[in-house]
């Protein structure tokens, strides 16, 4: 294949990056090391490559700190846990302690992650404050209680400081009784949608409760989530089959945030504190929404069910 149109790296998918002869021999038939589809090439190899080929291309770049989307590739390693990576960029002179977003360096996000002692901290510079070492090791709690979860096309809403009994008595709701229920939610094609999104699950949690619904986005409707955190804060999520996380901050009755994308990579514009909890709980949704309201569940039932109580909304306009 010649290399003569573009940046050279056409083709080359994500585990092309981990083959040091094919990415080597890209670059001696002119590949441009500083540029890869409107990014860097290093800053892909850093997070899907080998250690090996983040060296070839470190010997290569124009600066082995260039950014992309205000980061380095060191960042990238380092928010993708790829310490063999990091220690190869540092090797290759990459600075840990260069500040990225807000006020995390690669450094200091190491701190916070599996492997603290993957840089040398040098004098005078500030580790984890305690609030911020407390956040990682709730995260590491919480992500390993949850474990591997299985949610596609679940809605939830975790609300802090009410429990269950305080939820239904928001909602209107009653306790739903059906004794064909567990029968009927293996397959839901029996109900009729409208009625079918009207039942719902509540779960206590330790720091409040979790409304769940396996099958659909009920939960996270902005007139349920008014209605539950009247005088708290509510996080909802919607496992959009389609589309992805979908993610809603309603805090008293006043929607704060909506179409988030939790369990995402942190992005410029984020505080200190969502840079972190961006990092603690990458690919884990469900644990970005419960630790943003501070519940502390010690599994996934409330999650994936059952839960301690089955409950029917009254029949209402929840979406205005």
């Amino acid at each position: 294949m010649a290399v003569g149109e573009g940046d050279g790296w056409a083709g080359l998918g994500w585990d092309g990056w981990r083959d040091h002869a094919r990415v080597r021999d890209r670059l001696e038939r002119g590949a441009d090391p500083n540029a890869w589809s409107g990014g860097r090439p290093l800053h892909r190899a850093a997070v899907f490559g080998s250690p090996e080929v983040v060296a070839e291309l470190s010997r290569r770049v124009d600066d082995v700190d260039a950014e992309e989307e205000g980061c380095t590739a060191l960042w990238a390693a380092v928010l993708s846990d790829r310490a063999d990576n990091a220690r190869v960029l540092t090797a290759a002179g990459a600075d840990p302690w260069r500040t990225a977003l807000a006020d995390w360096s690669p450094g200091r996000l190491s701190l916070a992650g599996p492997t603290p002692d993957l840089f040398m901290v040098p004098a005078g510079e500030r580790g984890l404050t305690p609030a911020e070492s407390a956040a990682a090791t709730e995260g590491r709690r919480l992500t390993a209680a949850l474990g591997d979860l299985h949610y596609e096309g679940t809605g939830l809403a975790c609300v802090a400081g009410i429990d269950a009994a305080e939820a239904a008595r928001r909602l209107g709701t009653e306790p739903y009784e059906d004794p064909e229920l567990d029968s009927l939610l293996e397959d839901l094609w029996t109900y009729d949608m409208d009625e079918s999104l009207r039942i719902i699950g509540a779960t206590d949690v330790p720091g409040g409760c979790v409304i769940t619904q396996p099958w659909g986005y009920a939960p996270q409707m902005p007139g349920v989530q008014t209605l539950l955190s009247a005088g708290t804060v509510c996080y909802g999520l919607y496992a959009n089959p389609k589309s992805g996380n979908q993610g809603s901050i309603v805090r008293d009755g006043a929607v704060e945030g909506w179409d988030l994308h939790p369990g995402g990579g942190p992005g410029e514009d984020d505080s200190s504190e969502e840079v972190l909890a961006s990092y603690l709980y990458r690919h884990s949704a469900v644990a970005y929404a419960c630790a943003h309201v501070g519940l502390r569940l010690t599994d996934a039932r409330a999650v994936t069910g059952p839960p301690d109580i089955w409950l029917k909304l009254p029949q209402r306009d929840y979406w205005h």
